[in-house]
């Protein structure tokens, strides 16, 4: 083992995610109409997402990772952890900031489900909520996915690959959780088939959609995400 890789195995999770974040950047050469979101540009984020991260993955413990899609405008794309919106971070984390305090949906459904984990650091203990491109975009001030168009997807594929390669080296378990069963399952199907990222992948329907369009079943898709994060954690 070299000795760059000797100091990689040694650092804890916290600080290689914090390394990872500091580092990065968006894709080059986006296509005109597209931009880039990169909240780890800002000086506040990475004090904070610094703070989070020491506060809840200071070890060197694996977890279960959890991907959604890529950062929005209101919530990762503004704290820089992924489905944590503003309020979200001062109420169940702990973290105070001075970001404009708006809620987001996604955000909410989340904390839900955290809460009845058992609260942030029961949660975080075992799992690490990030995204299929840790970089968002927007086409037209709208928030765009990275899968929205074909030709856009096969252009940030290596990129998408690249980083979540980068991201398991933080100290990943085998098995994976996708948050959102239509575009964002297929687009990631089809990459970890090619790459072999993870051994196991569940998947649960997105927690926006969840909150638009089956409210009426909240308890149930509640009670569905605990059974996938216990189930996730078993294997």
């Amino acid at each position: 083992m070299t000795r760059s890789a000797q100091k990689s195995e040694l650092r804890s999770f916290a600080d290689k995610a914090f390394r990872f974040c500091d580092a990065l950047t968006a894709p080059s050469h986006l296509p005109s109409d597209i931009s880039a979101i990169n909240p780890y540009t800002d000086d506040q984020v990475k004090e904070v997402v610094r703070r989070f991260l020491g506060r809840f993955f200071n070890d060197r413990n694996e977890r279960v990772f959890v991907l959604g899609i890529n950062p929005g405008r209101f919530g990762s794309g503004v704290t820089g952890i992924p489905f944590t919106d503003p309020i979200a971070l001062s109420d169940h984390c702990g973290i105070e900031n001075c970001f404009q305090k708006r809620q987001e949906l996604t955000s909410t459904f989340v904390y839900m489900c955290i809460a009845e984990w058992g609260g942030a650091e029961a949660f975080y203990k075992d799992f690490f909520l990030t995204a299929v491109s840790p970089i968002g975009f927007t086409r037209n001030g709208l928030n765009f996915n990275y899968y929205d168009s074909r030709d856009f997807l096969q252009y940030v594929r290596p990129f998408v690959v690249s980083m979540l390669r980068q991201q398991m080296s933080f100290g990943a378990r085998r098995t994976a959780i996708v948050l959102g069963t239509g575009k964002n399952q297929a687009a990631f199907a089809a990459i970890n088939s090619e790459f072999c990222l993870f051994e196991r992948v569940l998947v649960l329907e997105h927690p926006r959609f969840i909150l638009q369009y089956r409210r009426k079943q909240l308890h149930e898709y509640l009670r569905k995400y605990q059974e996938t994060f216990a189930a996730a954690l078993a294997g």
